[in-house]
């Protein structure tokens, strides 16, 4: 079966502090701000994805945001590295880089929300990467 979707545009995380979570953001993953609205900010997060920082409450397609337990994002070669001496450099705790079977890794922070985020080389290594997605969409 063919896959019909080229990837996450849109990832929303409720929080009472949109503007001091987007500096969190900002500072360790470099995200940049797309638009600043009375009730939300929204960051650029890879290519053609956005991360939605929203106050609680209602909007208008009645939902909420969302409180999120754990989510990753796809980072390139190298850059574990990077976010983990930022991490340090802000006195954030951090587990990994963890390696997983198969030769991708993982850092794993918490934001100050309290959402655990994941930072993952999946598609650079491993069964992840870029041959194994395609053969996954051709079945």
């Amino acid at each position: 079966m063919t896959m019909l979707t080229h990837g996450l545009c849109e990832l929303t995380l409720q929080t009472t502090d949109p503007a001091g979570l987007a500096r969190f953001y900002q500072q360790v993953l470099g995200f940049p701000e797309l638009a600043r609205e009375d009730d939300r900010i929204w960051l650029g997060c890879g290519e053609r994805t956005r991360l939605g920082l929203w106050s609680p409450g209602e909007k208008e397609f009645g939902d909420q945001g969302g409180r999120h337990v754990h989510y990753a994002y796809s980072v390139a070669p190298g850059a574990l590295e990077q976010i983990r001496a930022r991490l340090r450099e802000l006195g954030i705790e951090h587990r990994g880089p963890v390696e997983h079977e198969g030769g991708d890794r993982s850092l794993y922070f918490e934001d100050p929300a309290g959402n655990v985020v994941e930072a993952w080389d999946f598609f650079e290594h491993g069964a992840g990467r870029r041959e194994g997605v395609e053969a996954l969409a051709e079945d």
